[in-house]
């Protein structure tokens, strides 16, 4: 695996966004178009899916490793901790950062989370302006100032 030169060469930086809640999806997908990172998106609305994306199941056999991946708690088939408790016993997956972005601020979410070894945890703000602003800070650190690994 060579790690991603983000700033430099401008590398596309694969995310997989796991969330069921359109909205939050049209939100983020904008968050990111309107920030400077050159990242690509990729969509999963439940765990299950997400699961198939990742391991390049039917018809995502040719889906591009994530860098990235932002991840719902509260999802359809699959939830959140079940992705993430999977992804981080996958010798190939546990090195992708796993993002959480939730609208839970339960401590109890919080710790179990981390016990998982989601790499950080956020709360979806409460407004657009500041929702925006977030993913495109996030994307800023990850994107941008994190050497990620292919």
């Amino acid at each position: 695996m060579q790690p991603v030169n983000n700033g430099a060469n401008n590398e596309v930086v694969e995310i997989l966004l796991i969330d069921d809640h359109l909205p939050d999806i049209v939100l983020t997908r904008k968050a990111f178009e309107s920030g400077e990172g050159h990242s690509r998106i990729h969509i999963a609305r439940d765990g299950e899916e997400a699961m198939h994306f990742l391991m390049q199941e039917g018809k995502y056999a040719d889906s591009t490793r994530p860098d990235l991946i932002f991840l719902d708690i509260n999802l359809p088939k699959l939830s959140g901790y079940e992705v993430l408790e999977i992804i981080k016993r996958d010798a190939d997956l546990r090195t992708i950062p796993v993002i959480m972005l939730t609208s839970s601020d339960s401590k109890k979410d919080i710790k179990k989370c981390y016990s998982l070894y989601a790499n950080s945890y956020l709360v979806k703000p409460d407004t657009l302006k500041k929702y925006i602003k977030m993913v495109q800070r996030v994307e800023g650190f990850w994107c941008n100032l994190v050497k990620l690994h292919k």
